[in-house]
């Protein structure tokens, strides 16, 4: 993926065409397969995320940590914002926080032997316990093999870094380096993509880039545009900040005139 920044572009819109046309984050997938009961309940939806809470999850030195190699894996570039505009963090730490960072509903008995390519994530620690560890594995590395933590290397240092972990070719104790890194960059798209209604997707700067206009009520004169980029506003389930503008001017409006 590290080699591939200069196609950030071509490579995010494969991932999100490659999964879904809306990426859905982790824990609404739990939702709908996870229990005989409708997967939604009136009420219960969280409400747009602005950005401005406290993090959830992380502890202040994870935060910056997490934050750090998500702006390494989705930088500000000439295609438009990264990772950190799209408050990607922000996101992991909310998910981090909920019943899908522990595991919940999770198959999470041992034993935990080696397990082969073709079955994925085979550890004893659920979402959140894996980052917890594996933070703490990846600073420590940093601070034995560069002197310093993650977030205090260059770039360019952080980018070999994550390369070796990709690989599996960084030793993280505790760890397995791959799979946390697997966890990384699919906690990032899922960031970087989701709808803004749980705290990543900042301004839509994720649809922007690849031309998706959101979750709009017909699609039915776009079926067959091949994944081309559609030219028009994106919409959050929540509605988008210019209709939420025109909205309050109206309700000012009607009060006004009520008076």
């Amino acid at each position: 993926m590290l080699q591939r920044r200069i196609g950030k572009r071509v490579f995010l819109r494969g991932c999100l065409l490659g999964a879904t046309a809306l990426v859905m984050p982790s824990v609404l997938g739990a939702r709908e397969y996870g229990g005989t009961n409708m997967p939604w309940a009136a009420g219960v939806a969280n409400l747009p995320h602005d950005a401005m809470h406290a993090a959830r999850f992380f502890t202040p030195e994870e935060y910056e940590m997490a934050d750090a190699i998500t702006a390494r894996l989705i930088p500000d570039d000439d295609t438009g914002p990264g990772a950190q505009a799209a408050g990607v963090v922000d996101f992991i730490d909310r998910q981090l926080a909920g019943f899908y960072g522990r595991g919940q509903r999770w198959y999470m008995q041992g034993p935990f032997p080696e397990p082969l390519e073709t079955q994925g994530y085979q550890a004893p620690y659920p979402p959140a316990g894996l980052w917890r560890a594996g933070l703490a594995a990846l600073d420590q590395h940093c601070h034995q093999a560069h002197g310093q933590g993650f977030a205090a290397l260059d770039g360019p240092t952080q980018d070999d870094v994550l390369k070796g972990m990709e690989k599996g070719e960084v030793d993280l104790n505790t760890t397995d380096a791959a799979s946390f890194f697997d966890f990384i960059r699919e906690m990032t798209i899922e960031g970087f993509f989701c709808d803004p209604v749980h705290g990543g997707n900042r301004d839509m700067v994720g649809w922007h880039l690849i031309g998706f206009p959101g979750a709009r009520y017909d699609y039915r004169d776009f079926l067959h545009h091949n994944g081309a980029a559609i030219d028009m506003p994106p919409v959050s389930l929540m509605g988008r900040p210019a209709w939420n503008a025109q909205q309050g001017q109206r309700g000012t409006g009607n009060r006004k005139g009520a008076r």
